[in-house]
């Protein structure tokens, strides 16, 4: 490190003529701040506590402080110079003056100045890097090497002057001491068992908040008997818990909290402290490691439940469908009692993705702050369990961290615990990251990090106090480093000897930490060893009753619908003919139309928009041709009014990646934002559009996670392109499409994936369909292709109106935005409108049973199609549209089908074979046809080859391609149309 200071100021530089010039400044600094240069002024004031004015903080040596401002200078020879030494200084008593005699010498005075200069930087240098030779490590594996900024020896320092009183004006509570004593204090707070970062952080107010915090001793935490016991008791329970699960089910898989022991205390000091602070819900979201610990010790899981679970009893209960998880992915919530005041603690399920819950537990502190109010920041809060290794290597992470401070997404902060065993799987830290710690990431947001060694419960239950503290106070994240160890491998059955043979040597020498802390707790009389063994028989005893119950231990019923589900239903198998009243009353609305087609007097509106709003307002009068943006509002603004929510995010959504929403207007003068929403009437609920970081995982985490707190709210996510939604597949995979199954939580998620092939190229063509299809069973969630305004808006309303949730993915239209064609008459959203999952044929064809062939496609393509058709004057083909390919519409595709008793089946895509629909519905309009007894049809397919690349690059390949693919569909025969998975003759390979 070559500097100490922001300014560049080397230690070293206080030697020599230097140190005397540095002393000169400091007393003219000290007589008046703005008579030294603005980045000496900053390097003066960086060596004070950083609480209060630096003209009161630095008063500089006591023997000088009067007349601090007639002296203004340090030259012997100046006429106010010499009155001032003539005077003396102000004794500590009264205040008389001293005989001028007795007055020091100006070598003197620089010789003190100099010394208080040298201390208070040494001091600095302790707040700044003192963590880095802490004492963090339980194994003692990694001990710290030391480091010259904190050697007073850097600092002009020599061993006579160790017992040299030094005037350091209440730094530290001391207003002097000996330099020796200086080192031993700074040693005791900054190079103990905690390790503290914050210098980095740019706010005065929180610095100097943790600086008195853990520097003065009347700031630390008092522990009482009662409390020292507790933390025996936490420890107990929670090594115990441990090592009888292993002893039980030897190699099964638990994932225990071995050497982390000390975790269970901290969260219980977060929550108590919490609760009197003002604490009411918790949101817990962690990995595997120490779950089952965490859901006895903490959530007061039954351990009968827990120990039914091992014997397969518990983990999918009989009276809901669902195929259950792991018992260490399980959640659960509970009322926590400390001291008559009640706190709900829940912890969400989590899958083996370690750190893909943060964001989801994000958003659901956020809609219930919400919930509560304006209070809600302080009542609710986000507590993350990381691993070290996950900590740094994932980069949702910093995602997260990214979202704590922006509007749309701040929660108040989130408190971070790292368990910390130094050590990944099987990989070595130095492997693993590139700073010094795995908390680095962290301080992007300046974030105070707290390293504590997990070997001493009492200082992880301070630290852990401080930061909660911290958040209540400042209503920012707080970062808890719990550095400890494994006991075991990454699971019960791993050897991790194989890999890591020197810290599991150690480690099997190394006594647990109820050991270590029963040890301090006898030797200072607190306990005996009498005590500590009862304590441990009496859980042990618990553990045996619970093992035997848990043997015919049943679950109840899941409270997975109570809370802000009270009234929903499960919904397993939705029946296709099922209608929900989705139509909005025509009042409604007209009261809408006003609201987003008239701006506020004197708002300077950009022109465009201007005629944006003219054409709406005559949409709204003649009740033709609603556009997409059109239908979206309608159906967000009569939502609303009916009392429900309405939250959009994503990347540019308030004006819409195609400048097609324009849900924000900005004034073009002073840039004011009027959301025309939020200003439909009185008493309406709230709107919210917010422009989200670019982040598609944390952001869709976040959103999953806040509809998951608030069925009665409308959440959706857009992303910009839907080929985005790529970097968030982790929340597809294990949250939105398997999470009802696998924990029985729902959610109402709309997904918005902007999709449809205008020749832009690979990258922004194509949402993948496919993927998310693939993902489709057991009415596990909904995907539409929609092609018409007024089904978009009832397919948005069905979302609320309807008894349960299910999540929802839409390839949401790019050039069907502004299409001439794509429009909806206000009848079809108001009285008698419904959601069609599949459309008809419209135009004035041949009778039905003279169609020579139906074709079925979903989405844009149905234009391109519907143009062509109509261009060529073709009579006898039908066009069916697909809206809603899953839950797949059997009853009403067969429907159409039957229409046409002579037709052929075509099923035309824009996408490659090997994408879009056609593998998903292939099979399913065979069987459709078999079921109508008609074995000689089957469907054939219109559309690009198979392809490893979504799209083609160049336009005019695009363009060719895609006025090919509508002939086949229309014109071309049967034995013409592609065989998309079959090689030409001679050839082996799949296409």
């Amino acid at each position: 490190m070559d500097t100490l200071f922001d300014s560049g100021l080397p230690s070293s530089f206080l030697s020599g003529a230097n140190a005397t010039y540095i002393a000169e400044l400091y007393e003219r600094y000290l007589a008046d701040p703005d008579s030294v240069d603005t980045a000496w002024r900053s390097f003066f004031a960086e060596l004070s506590d950083g609480a209060d004015d630096i003209r009161a903080e630095l008063r500089g040596p006591s023997w000088n402080r009067q007349d601090r401002a007639v002296i203004g200078t340090l030259d012997p020879d100046a006429e106010p110079a010499k009155e001032a030494l003539k005077g003396g200084a102000k004794g500590k008593g009264k205040g008389t003056a001293a005989p001028a005699e007795a007055a020091p010498s100006t070598e003197a005075m620089r010789a003190h100045t100099l010394d208080s200069i040298r201390a208070l930087m040494m001091i600095r240098a302790y707040r700044v890097r003192g963590h880095l030779e802490a004492q963090l490590d339980p194994l003692g594996l990694n001990e710290p090497e030391p480091h010259p900024e904190l050697d007073y020896r850097s600092y002009g320092f020599t061993d006579a002057d160790l017992d040299r009183e030094i005037f350091i004006d209440n730094v530290l509570g001391l207003e002097s001491a000996t330099l020796r004593r200086i080192v031993e204090v700074v040693r005791e707070t900054y190079c103990g068992h905690i390790g503290v970062e914050f210098m980095h952080i740019q706010y005065p107010d929180q610095k100097a908040w943790i600086q008195r915090r853990v520097e003065s001793e009347l700031n630390r935490t008092a522990f009482t008997d009662l409390g020292r016991k507790t933390i025996m008791q936490r420890i107990i329970e929670a090594e115990t818990f441990e090592t009888y699960l292993h002893r039980k089910y030897i190699g099964t898989k638990r994932f225990g909290l071995e050497g982390a022991e000390s975790t269970i205390p901290a969260i219980e000091q977060i929550l108590k402290r919490g609760s009197q602070l003002g604490l009411e819900h918790v949101v817990i979201g962690m990995a595997h490691r120490g779950r089952l610990n965490i859901l006895t010790n903490v959530m007061h899981k039954p351990l009968e439940a827990i120990f039914s679970e091992f014997e397969g009893n518990a983990a999918n209960p009989e009276d809901v469908q669902g195929s259950g998880d792991v018992k260490y992915h399980l959640g659960t919530s509970a009322d926590r009692d400390f001291d008559g005041k009640t706190i709900h603690v829940s912890l969400n399920a989590n899958p083996s993705h370690l750190e893909a819950v943060d964001p989801v537990v994000l958003g659901k502190v956020r809609a219930r702050q919400t919930q509560i109010g304006p209070e809600g920041r302080s009542q609710a809060m986000g507590l993350l369990l990381h691993g070290d290794a996950a900590m740094a290597g994932q980069g949702v992470v910093a995602e997260c961290f990214a979202l704590s401070q922006l509007i749309g997404y701040r929660t108040g902060g989130t408190i971070h615990i790292v368990v910390n065993n130094q050590i990944g799987f099987t990989t070595n830290p130095k492997y693993a990251r590139s700073g010094q710690y795995c908390t680095d990431i962290a301080k992007m947001i300046q974030a105070p990090i707290l390293h504590v060694n997990g070997d001493n419960p009492e200082a992880v239950v301070h630290a852990a106090r401080v930061a909660i503290e911290f958040r209540q106070e400042f209503h920012c994240d707080v970062v808890l480093d719990i550095v400890c160890y494994r006991r075991h491998g990454h699971n019960e059955s791993d050897e991790p000897a194989f890999t890591q043979p020197r810290m599991y040597k150690r480690i099997g020498e190394h006594p647990t930490t109820r050991e270590i802390y029963a040890r301090h707790v006898i030797d200072s009389g607190l306990l005996t060893q009498e005590d500590v063994d009862g304590m441990l028989k009496d859980y042990t005893d618990r553990l045996d009753a619970a093992f035997k119950v848990g043997e015919t231990y049943r679950p109840n019923r899941a409270d997975w619908l109570t809370g802000s589900w009270e009234g929903l239903e499960a919904a397993f198998g939705e029946e296709e003919y099922k209608q929900y009243v989705t139509a909005a009353k025509r009042p409604a609305l007209e009261t809408v139309f006003k609201a987003i087609s008239s701006p506020p007097e004197n708002f300077d509106l950009n022109p465009k928009i201007a005629r944006q709003l003219k054409a709406k307002a005559k949409m709204g009068k003649t009740g033709e041709g609603i556009d997409w943006a059109t239908a979206e509002a309608l159906a967000f603004g009569t939502l609303v009014l009916e009392g429900h929510p309405v939250r959009l995010s994503g990347q540019d959504v308030g004006r819409g990646t195609f400048s097609q929403r324009h849900a924000v207007l900005v004034d073009q003068t002073d840039e004011t934002k009027y959301f025309p929403l939020n200003s439909i009437r009185e008493g309406q609920a709230e709107f919210n559009v917010f422009d989200s970081p670019l982040s598609e995982y944390a952001v869709l985490g976040f959103e999953y996670g806040y509809s998951a707190q608030d069925p009665m709210a409308l959440v959706l996510w857009e992303a910009q392109f839907g080929d985005f939604a790529n970097g968030a597949q982790v929340i597809f995979d294990q949250f939105i499409a398997a999470a009802e199954y696998k924990w029985l939580r729902m959610s109402g998620l709309v997904v918005l994936l902007p999709h449809g092939y205008e020749g832009q190229g690979p990258e922004h063509s194509s949402a993948r369909l496919e993927r998310y299809l693939q993902l489709c069973a057991e009415d596990n969630m909904q995907v539409c292709n929609l092609t018409t305004p007024a089904n978009y808006f009832h397919a948005l309303r069905r979302q609320i109106r309807r008894n349960f949730r299910k999540p929802l993915i839409i390839m949401s239209p790019k050039s069907l935005l502004r299409h001439k064609l794509c429009v909806s008459p206000l009848d079809a959203l108001s009285e008698g409108g419904r959601f069609y999952r599949v459309l008809p044929e419209t135009d004035d064809l041949v009778p039905d049973e003279d169609i020579r062939r139906v074709v079925l496609c979903t989405g844009k393509v149905y234009y391109d199609l519907l143009q062509a058709r109509r261009d060529q004057e073709i009579k006898d083909v039908a066009l069916v549209r697909v809206e809603q390919l899953y839950p797949w519409p059997k009853d009403s595709v067969q429907r159409q089908l039957s229409r046409y008793p002579k037709a052929e089946v075509v099923w035309c895509q824009e996408e490659p074979a090997n994408m879009g629909a056609w593998v998903f519905v292939d099979r399913r309009l065979q069987y459709a046809l078999e079921e109508l007894r008609n074995t000689a049809r089957r469907a054939h397919y219109a559309g690009r080859k198979a392809s490893a690349s979504t799209a083609a690059g160049v336009a005019r390949n695009h363009t060719r391609e895609q006025a090919q693919l509508i002939e086949q569909a229309l014109t071309w025969s049967l034995d013409a149309l592609p065989q998309p998975f079959v090689r030409p003759t001679g050839l082996s390979q799949v296409n």
